[in-house]
C-alpha cells in the first residue's frame, strides 16, 4: 500500500500527526501539505505536525509544525506524544531520553501511569507582568514570557466565559508577544479548594482554540507562583478534561528545574494517501 504511514496522538486534547523520521524527512512536509494532512476535512486532522528521528545514543529529534505549516520551535504537549511514541517505536529508551527540538534538548520519561510523560523544559525566565495592554471586564492580570514559544498568560475570574477566539485572536497578535505574536492562555482558579486550576488556550499557527497547551500551561504556574504567592507544583485541568502538573524552583528572575507531567496517548494510526 503507497502512502504514509501515520500514528495520530493526543496530549490532553492537544492532537498531533506524528511520523517516523527513518522513513521520511522534514523537507518532504512544505507548508500546504501540512496543512492538507492536519485539515479536519479532507486530512486526517490535527493541531500540528510532528516527525521523530533518532539521532546518537538516547537522543531523538522532535521537529514540529503548526497546522498552518509553520515551523514552531516547541510545543509541551508534542513533547509528551513524542516521548510516549519514540518509546513505543524504540526510538529512545523510555526511562529516559532527550528530545532535540528547535528551542533546546529537553529531557524526558515515560511515566508508570498509562499514556502519560514528564517532560524537563530548558530554564525558563519568569513571565513579566504586561502594563501595555489594559485588562478587558474579568480579566485580573496579564503576563508574558517564553517557555518555549512566547505566551501570553491571563488571569481571570472564569475560563468559562472567556471568549477565547474573539478575545484570544487580538492578544495573539499583539506586539508585546514579539514579532510572530504569542499563544494566548486564559486561567482561573480552582471552583473549589483543592480542585485543579483551570485553562483555556488560543493558539497561534492553529489561530484559534486548542484543548491544552503544555508550554503555557508551564508559564501560568511559573506566573501564578511569581506573583501570586502560589506554591508549586501546581496541576491544570485543560479544556481537553486531562490534568498537567508544573513543578519548578524559582531563583529570582529564573525557573529552574521546570518539568511537565501530562498525557501522551496513542489514539490510533494509519495511512495517509495525499
Amino acid at each position: 500500500m503507497k502512502g504514509t504511514v501515520f500514528y495520530k496522538m493526543t496530549g490532553s486534547g492537544n492532537d498531533f500527526v506524528v511520523l517516523d523520521g527513518r522513513s521520511t524527512t522534514p523537507d518532504q512536509w512544505p507548508g500546504p501539505r501540512i496543512a492538507a494532512l492536519c485539515d479536519r476535512r479532507d486530512g486526517v486532522g490535527a493541531d500540528g505536525l510532528v516527525i521523530l528521528t533518532p539521532e546518537d545514543g538516547d537522543a531523538v529529534r522532535m521537529t514540529f509544525f503548526n497546522s498552518d505549516g509553520s515551523r514552531a520551535a516547541m510545543c509541551g504537549n508534542a513533547a509528551l506524544c513524542s516521548t510516549r511514541l519514540a518509546a513505543h517505536l524504540e526510538l529512545g529508551p523510555s526511562a529516559g531520553m532527550r528530545l532535540r527540538t528547535d528551542a533546546g534538548v529537553v529531557e524526558t520519561r515515560c511515566l508508570p501511569e498509562m499514556a502519560r510523560a514528564e517532560i524537563r523544559l530548558p530554564d525558563a525566565a519568569v513571565p513579566k507582568p504586561v502594563s501595555q495592554i489594559r485588562c478587558a471586564d474579568g480579566e485580573r492580570a496579564i503576563w508574558v514570557g517564553t517557555v518555549g514559544v512566547p505566551h501570553l498568560v491571563v488571569l481571570v475570574d472564569d475560563v468559562a466565559m472567556v471568549d477565547v477566539v474573539g478575545r484570544g485572536r487580538p492578544l495573539r497578535f499583539d506586539a508585546v508577544g514579539g514579532p510572530d505574536g504569542a499563544n494566548v492562555n486564559f486561567i482561573s482558579q480552582p471552583p473549589e479548594p483543592g480542585a485543579s486550576w483551570l485553562i483555556r488556550t488560543f493558539e497561534r499557527g492553529v489561530e484559534g482554540e486548542t484543548l491544552a497547551c503544555g508550554t503555557g500551561t508551564v508559564a501560568a504556574a511559573l506566573a501564578l507562583a511569581a506573583y501570586c504567592g502560589i506554591a508549586l507544583p501546581l496541576e491544570f485541568r485543560s479544556w481537553g478534561g486531562q490534568l498537567l502538573t508544573v513543578r519548578a524552583a524559582l531563583q529570582g528572575d529564573t525557573a529552574t528545574e521546570v518539568w511537565l507531567g501530562g498525557q501522551g496517548r496513542l489514539v490510533f494510526r494509519g495511512v495517509w494517501e495525499g
